[in-house]
């Protein structure tokens, strides 16, 4: 297996949930014209629970970036907003008869934040610099929301060059609350 680590684009990511910028023109304009609003730029979608606002600090990560583990959100879709303009690393998987199939990894640019869709197989969040600051937006509810999958075989990640990364899938699968 190989992994190119690609730009994060809308096209590419739609499959497994929503790019959060302000490319093109806002929406409308507010504050007596001086503030552009994007509006409603990404799906919630929780099964039942709540939206909540959380704060993640995150160690910033170095190439090559080891991938041993994914996970997905069965009741809820998980939104990661950068509190900083630095990029970040982003890997999703298509599900593959309940593990993850063929893993991408993307680069964000500055400004960019994701919102994974509900049960997509996702990595962790992997930051590249410092301060490693994200506010997360989602479910907040009774019950379990986490299975993990962990892989036999480490995928790696390498720099943002376009180098390949190797690695293939297990089938070590837990399921955690």
């Amino acid at each position: 297996m190989s992994l190119i680590l690609e730009p994060l684009t809308h096209a590419a990511f739609a499959p497994f949930g929503d790019v959060l910028d302000v490319t093109g023109a806002p929406d409308k304009m507010i504050n007596q014209g001086m503030c552009g609003r994007y509006h409603d730029r990404a799906a919630l979608d929780f099964a039942d629970g709540t939206a909540g606002i959380s704060l993640f600090k995150a160690e910033p990560r170095n190439f090559p970036i080891m991938l041993d583990m994914m996970e997905r959100h069965p009741e809820g879709s998980q939104a990661f907003i950068p509190m900083s303009m630095d990029p970040f690393v982003v890997v999703v998987a298509p599900d593959n008869d309940g593990q993850p199939g063929q893993p991408r990894a993307f680069v964000t640019t500055a400004g960019q934040g994701v919102n994974y869709h509900r049960n997509t197989w996702h990595g962790v969040l992997t930051p590249l610099h410092e301060p490693g600051m994200f506010t997360v937006v989602d479910r907040i509810g009774e019950g379990p929301n986490l299975e993990e999958h962990w892989f036999t075989t480490l995928v790696t990640i390498h720099d943002t060059n376009h180098q390949s990364a190797s690695g293939t899938t297990g089938d070590k699968n837990t399921n955690k609350g």
